[in-house]
């Protein structure tokens, strides 16, 4: 018995959930991509390891978004951002078109990608992928009131951010 054995099937398993992570934190499918292909060669190397982890996808997600936050703060200072989010909306009583919430659904991830990082990643983990607290933890190698303090800076940050207003579970108000 190969010491991969079972990685195909895992690859094939996590690849798709995965990625819509690693797009989310790094704002971007190539980095995500990027990311992803790190994380995977390197759970292929310690396959044995990572297989016997009691959460092997768990596990992946932490090289995963550790790679990403990594890489943003090596090339922070080149980072590209986005400069007029504005996306002002007409009068009050203008029709409201199916395009609507289109466009707010992307004027609040410009606002999460305009978040650091390390609150980036704690708000796709907790919001996104649902993740407790700990499991957040886990996944960023720190503590939960560490979670805590990112996740309510970043929503401080998101409620600041054109007039969005959320409440404290990360839903509109």
């Amino acid at each position: 018995m190969a010491e991969t054995d079972g990685f195909d099937e895992f690859f094939r398993a996590t690849w798709p959930r995965l990625f819509r992570t690693a797009c989310a934190v790094a704002g971007d499918a190539a980095s995500a991509e990027d990311a992803l292909q790190q994380a995977y060669a390197r759970a292929y190397a310690s396959w044995r390891r990572v297989s016997a982890a009691e959460h092997p996808e768990a596990y992946v997600r932490r090289i995963v978004v550790n790679e990403i936050l990594g890489t943003r703060r090596r090339a922070w200072w080149r980072r590209e951002r986005p400069t007029d989010l504005s996306g002002e909306t007409g009068p009050a009583t203008a029709v409201v078109s199916p395009e609507a919430a289109i466009v707010e659904r992307d004027r609040l991830w410009r606002a999460v990608l305009e978040l650091p990082p390390r609150q980036r990643a704690v708000v796709v983990l907790r919001y996104y992928e649902d993740l407790s607290e700990e499991e957040i933890a886990g996944t960023l190698g720190c503590s939960r009131g560490t979670v805590k303090s990112q996740a309510s800076a970043a929503l401080a940050k998101l409620r600041q951010h054109a007039g969005l207003t959320l409440d404290s579970n990360g839903e509109r108000a």
